[in-house]
């Protein structure tokens, strides 16, 4: 499902591509692999591919929650992004943060971009059920509150959607993708990305 299709403010300046900012944690870091293996590297090549002039800014920090992306906004904003990709949340879910306090750093990071003009894609995510029903349920909701409440935001519920739980797509320790994995996230976020992508004025 994809939330809000009113065109933002952001106009891309002519001669050079995109800049699409993937703020994140160690999904979009590339942890454990080599840098062209990482997210934003497969998710720039497949866009080239399909005749998109279009380079991914890797934002990601290892270990960071929606609070640590807060922080660094402004300096990654200096980066001068048309367009951004918001994928932070899986620490706090593995950290069991109080569910309201992502919601507040999210919302903070979505109204900065709004502010802005800067069109964004909230990459939604789940917590892990050892923390039980209520809270994965409320942690959940966090992704979907915003999406309503930014009705221009393009929302992709899940960041590892068709990966999460894959042996064969994940590294030893279960929760970050290996090459095939990446691949996999390129392939089923690809329509999502693109309609963020057109979001961009042109100059």
């Amino acid at each position: 499902m994809l939330a809000g299709n009113g065109r933002a403010g952001a106009q891309a300046p002519a001669g050079r591509p995109l800049r699409l900012l993937m703020l994140g944690d160690s999904i979009t870091a590339a942890y454990g692999l080599s840098r062209p293996e990482g997210l934003p590297a497969r998710l720039e090549a497949a866009l080239q591919a399909k005749g998109r002039p279009v380079t991914v800014l890797d934002a990601g920090v290892s270990g960071d929650t929606t609070a640590g992306g807060r922080s660094r906004l402004e300096w990654s904003l200096a980066e001068k992004p048309d367009a951004v990709i918001v994928a932070l949340g899986g620490n706090d879910g593995l950290r069991a943060i109080e569910p309201r306090a992502s919601q507040a750093n999210l919302k903070a990071i979505l109204e900065t971009l709004k502010a802005r003009g800067i069109p964004a894609l909230l990459a939604g995510m789940y917590a892990p059920p050892n923390l039980g029903a209520d809270y994965v349920r409320e942690f959940a909701g966090v992704f979907r509150r915003l999406t309503e409440e930014n009705p221009e935001v393009v929302f992709y519920p899940f960041l590892l959607d068709g990966v999460a739980g894959d042996r064969a797509l994940n590294q030893a320790d279960g929760i970050h993708p290996n090459p095939r994995g990446v691949e996999e996230m390129v392939r089923q976020m690809l329509p999502a990305v693109e309609t963020l992508l057109d979001k961009v004025r042109p100059a």
